[in-house]
């Protein structure tokens, strides 16, 4: 069963939703994946304005109180990812794939390389020359980072992702030393071509250049709401017409803020 998911991956587009939702959306899915239950799946999404820290640190990378970011309204959080501080805001595409890795060689540095490698196609498509870093993930343009990269792999099954900055305001990173990288400068593809680029223009881009680098064909639906109700309910009635076959989920993925998986027939 695993081997016949493996050319196939879901896109579930989540517009704006709240962080902490969406890390336990991710919980779910991963759990999910594991189990050989549903297909690789990929969350694409706008986080509401939010400093957070990784499993190397990050606090001490924040240049005010916890205070005056609430105050600013900005949120702040600790999470299970890799890497130090970095900043999520409305108009940054941020892509949260769940992938199983033991059909892919077990290789994390590959498949680092291999977001990396598809943001830079994308950024590519809009004039916009861009490279890695061999000392940091991510990736970057002009000696400015434009897009952050940070995952954690549990049982091979991927989580996290990246941030491409597309026409956020950048007022979060006024706030914090991105990724704990001194003298560390920021951009986005809007400040790069000097109009304002949208979501809607990145995300087709992106979704080509994945399934062509990761060799898989990309299935798009559109959450209608998931930022006003539970995921979980949005998607089921995504899938409410019966045109596609249930997969279960762990008993608890709804608690867990987790939805109903599908697979077409």
């Amino acid at each position: 069963m695993k081997k016949a998911m493996r050319d196939i991956c879901h896109v579930h587009n989540l517009g704006l939703i709240e962080y902490g939702r969406a890390v336990r959306l991710q919980d779910a899915l991963v759990a999910a994946r594991s189990e050989g239950t549903m297909p690789d799946t990929m969350l694409i999404l706008e986080h509401l304005a939010v400093i957070t820290t990784g499993t190397a640190g990050g606090e001490e990378n924040i240049a005010v109180a916890k205070e005056t970011l609430l105050r600013e309204g900005i949120a702040l959080a600790h999470t299970d990812r890799g890497g130090n501080a970095t900043c999520h805001e409305p108009g940054q595409l941020v892509g949260y794939p769940i992938l199983d890795l033991q059909s892919r060689g077990r290789d994390i540095h590959q498949y680092v390389r291999e977001l990396e490698e598809t943001i830079i196609c994308t950024l590519a498509d809009f004039g916009i020359p861009s490279y890695r870093d061999p000392r940091y993930p991510g990736v970057w343009t002009s000696g400015k980072k434009i897009c952050a990269l940070g995952i954690r792999v549990k049982h091979w099954v991927t989580k996290h992702g990246f941030a491409l900055n597309v026409n956020n305001d950048m007022r979060a990173f006024a706030f914090v030393r991105a990724c704990g990288i001194a003298g560390c400068q920021v951009t986005s593809m809007s400040q790069e071509l000097g109009r304002e680029v949208t979501i809607e223009e990145v995300i087709p881009c992106f979704l080509r250049h994945f399934g062509q680098v990761f060799q898989v064909s990309t299935r798009q639906f559109v959450v209608a709401g998931a930022a006003g109700e539970g995921v979980w309910e949005a998607i089921s009635r995504l899938y409410a017409s019966g045109s596609e076959s249930q997969i279960a989920l762990p008993p608890d993925a709804a608690a867990r803020g987790g939805l109903i998986g599908m697979v077409s027939q």
